[in-house]
């Protein structure tokens, strides 16, 4: 199968090109190609923006079995890619995001792929709030493309939306800060006690999912939620973290309001304790595609194994206030 991916330099992108390679798929990368990759000769590289316009005039007139786009986030992207590849392409599979459903009003939790359509938030007056909302605007707005093709001409598209992804190569380092701080033996700031659920996704599992789905035909115009199969608490998923590291881990109980009161950002705090993280239902996934996810304790510790058998050589950014943190967990306990 000729198979284009547009991005797939990073994280669940990277995964999925080296078991397509496996695959014995026959690759070709568009990309900026401003990060190296590994895959040598065994791949074809396009190089160029798309946002200048480079994916049409480098991909135009070309025919693959499939492609993948990681990197579509608005209206005009896909637009770009349904007006290039329209009769080139055997299957579209676009990644998006469960920020698509935090746009909602009100926001469905668990979300199912039937809560997409409804009413939706006005845009936040913050500007980070701001900044996620356009997100999850421009991620429908390009789903709506999509859907739009398939009805008025079948684009053979089909949508994958994404909790928060964990995995060995996460370059928002997300996890990994977690790690940091339970290994320096300092306490961890659990915003408002971390005993909300969550219910994240393995790159793993996103990357083996995409790669089976891809040339089924009874998947075009659809979206399906992955997603793993617990809901941990964060205290309870740092619980079995600390396990795999073999640390005792000092959580410590801080609400938000005191933590900004303090100066300090709270996702930095802790990154899986933001408002704009999606909870997600896969259970249509699971029935119609045979999605299945790893255990949670067993791929938080394949994660865990490669961050000690390769530890990052400095701590993320978000740890550049550790001190902070540390001083706030301290004054927080003696209350």
């Amino acid at each position: 199968m000729r198979v284009l991916v547009v991005g797939g330099t990073r994280f669940v992108g990277y995964e999925l090109v080296w078991r397509l390679l496996a695959g014995g798929h026959r690759l070709t990368l568009f990309n900026r190609g401003t990060r190296p990759d590994p895959f040598g000769e065994r791949v074809e590289r396009l190089r160029g923006d798309r946002t200048a316009g480079d994916l049409a005039r480098l991909v135009a007139g070309r025919r693959f079995d499939a492609a993948v786009d990681f990197a579509v986030f608005n209206g005009d992207e896909a637009a770009e890619a349904v007006g290039v590849l329209r009769g080139h392409v055997g299957h579209y599979v676009m990644i998006s995001s469960g920020q698509v459903y935090l746009v909602r009003e009100p926001r469905p939790t668990p979300a199912r792929e039937d809560d997409y359509d409804g009413p939706l938030m006005a845009a936040p007056a913050l500007a980070r709030e701001k900044e996620e909302w356009d997100y999850g605007m421009g991620k429908r707005a390009a789903e709506d493309v999509l859907a739009r093709a398939w009805q008025a001409e079948r684009f053979p598209s089909t949508r994958l939306r994404l909790p928060m992804v964990n995995g060995e190569r996460d370059h928002h380092r997300r996890l990994e800060g977690y790690l940091w701080r339970l290994l320096d033996g300092g306490p961890v700031v659990l915003p408002d006690g971390g005993m909300r659920p969550m219910r994240h996704v393995y790159s793993g599992a996103v990357a083996r999912a995409t790669a089976a789905l891809l040339g089924r035909s009874d998947t075009f115009g659809q979206a399906y939620n992955l997603a793993q199969d617990e809901t941990p608490t964060l205290r309870e998923a740092l619980t079995v973290v600390a396990e795999r590291l073999g640390a005792s881990p000092r959580l410590v109980t801080v609400p938000s309001s005191q933590i900004e009161t303090a100066g300090l950002d709270v996702v930095a705090v802790s990154p899986f304790s933001g408002r704009w993280m999606s909870f997600l239902d896969p259970s249509r996934a699971k029935t119609e595609l045979g999605f299945r996810h790893e255990p949670l304790a067993e791929y938080l510790g394949r994660i865990v194994a490669a961050f000690l058998a390769q530890p990052p050589a400095s701590p993320p950014e978000s740890l550049s206030h550790r001190a902070d943190e540390i001083a706030l967990a301290g004054s927080a306990g003696r209350h």
